[in-house]
């Protein structure tokens, strides 16, 4: 039987997700599997968007992906030479536009309209979620789960092969950790699947199911061997346990059991951490001062969104350059900061407001505190690494917020039951009926 004609806005949707955590885990520009993802998110996102919903996006939102788009634009526009006079070092003046008189905010517009496609692109597919039924946003999950665990069979057949394996030819960019180029990006996925699985375990009733999926979860973390991965996986775990268990019916033994496992597995990850080599003369704490440096000498307009490598290079120290050069500051703050100025950290702190302020509404339904968590610990990876800069990471950022934002959800946990008169034997019940979603 067909699916009927309301849902395949889900099921188009849904395949978008699905399909960018299986090929979308490259970090590369110009990937034709980025690409493909974002024509597809256009695709499904132009769908939802022409049929009528009563669903509604916040203005504060809307504002904030105008605002971006905006910033985005801006900075390919040519714009008279005189403005940057003062405001940048002469090296990152870029080149001219049809005559000596003009310029461009960015000094790679090749680079920074890849951004812009790849940024709208990510927002299509959030408002595209955020057109669907509550159900609908719920129903998107299992497209989430089958890409985590299609990315999990990846790396523990490779984890189990051998302790270094990478696998050419198959996607535009070697795979070394699931199906991801970078294994803390694929760490990354993994522990922002803990809180749904917690979620799913304790207030789907499948808590076999969710039990066994979290200790694959933790297991994969500690085989891929990411630092930042092995200790926000097992934060997350904690929080969520704790978060998320505040409203169900689990049995107090049961949580017992889960805080037992969760022990034995911070000995393992101690001993993952201490085996490793922190490099404290060359590495994110450098990378963060040099950036900074950037920061302090473009904070007005930045030098362009996907510029960072160029200008970069600039600020570096003679002592700091070796054959292996910096591709990302591997703090998101940071790099956004020192690509688009002022207004990119504005708009930042915006962001991380309306966040704020959403979660404040969110307290009551677990769906969504779930993807709270999610999206406030893939923040805090950002911090020491880039995982949004892969499409893979960024369409599951996307829907994420998208349950956070959708007004859908939150108003089915403030409505009030319906109570319809029966007669039962003679006398008058009040029988409390679901609202529809």
């Amino acid at each position: 039987m067909s699916a009927r004609p309301s849902e395949w806005d889900k099921y188009l949707l849904g395949s978008v997700l699905f399909t960018s955590l299986l090929i979308g885990g490259g970090t590369a520009s110009g990937l034709y599997t980025d690409t493909l993802i974002e024509i597809m998110a256009f695709i499904s996102a132009a769908v939802a968007l022409s049929r009528t919903s009563t669903q509604t996006t916040p203005g504060s939102v809307l504002w904030l992906l105008f605002l971006t788009a905006a910033l985005l634009i801006l900075q390919i526009v040519p714009l008279p030479a005189s403005l940057f006079v003062g405001l940048r070092p002469g090296l990152l003046l870029g080149g001219p536009w049809l005559t000596d008189e003009t310029r461009f905010i960015s000094v790679g517009v090749g680079r920074t309209i890849e951004c812009l496609l790849y940024v709208v692109a990510s927002a299509a597919f959030f408002l595209g979620v955020m057109r669907l039924r509550s159900d609908q946003v719920y129903g998107l999950l299992p497209f989430f789960f089958m890409g985590a665990i299609c990315n999990g069979l990846a790396g523990a057949i490779q984890y189990s092969l051998s302790d270094n394996i990478a696998i050419e030819g198959l996607l535009p960019f070697t795979i070394n950790a699931g199906l991801f180029a970078n294994r803390n990006h694929f760490s990354a996925l993994l522990f922002v699947s803990i809180p749904f699985v917690i979620y799913y375990g304790l207030f789907r009733g499948h808590l076999l199911s969710g039990a066994i999926g979290l200790i694959a979860l933790l297991l994969l973390l500690l085989a891929a061997g990411s630092r930042a991965g092995v200790l926000i996986g097992l934060a997350i775990t904690l929080v969520s346990v704790i978060f998320l268990s505040a409203r169900s019916s689990i049995r107090g033994f049961s949580v017992f059991a889960l805080f037992v496992g969760l022990s034995v597995y911070t000995i393992g990850a101690w001993t993952t951490i201490d085996a490793k080599e922190l490099d404290s003369a060359f590495g994110r704490a450098e990378f963060a001062r040099t950036t900074i440096d950037g920061i302090e000498e473009n904070w007005v307009a930045g030098v362009g969104f996907g510029n960072f490598q160029k200008a970069y290079q600039i600020y570096e120290k003679e002592g700091m350059i070796f054959r292996s050069y910096v591709n990302h500051a591997h703090n998101e703050y940071l790099e956004i900061a020192f690509e688009g100025g002022v207004i990119a950290a504005l708009l930042m702190a915006l962001y991380l407001f309306l966040l704020l302020f959403a979660f404040a509404r969110i307290r009551r339904d677990s769906f969504q505190k779930a993807a709270f968590l999610s999206v406030a610990f893939l923040l805090v990876h950002s911090l020491v690494d880039y995982p949004l800069r892969t499409a893979a990471l960024v369409m599951t950022f996307a829907y994420m917020n998208a349950i956070i934002f959708h007004r859908g959800i939150t108003e089915r946990m403030d409505q009030k039951p319906v109570l319809v008169e029966v007669d039962h034997n003679g006398d008058k019940l009040l029988v409390p009926v679901a609202a529809s979603p």
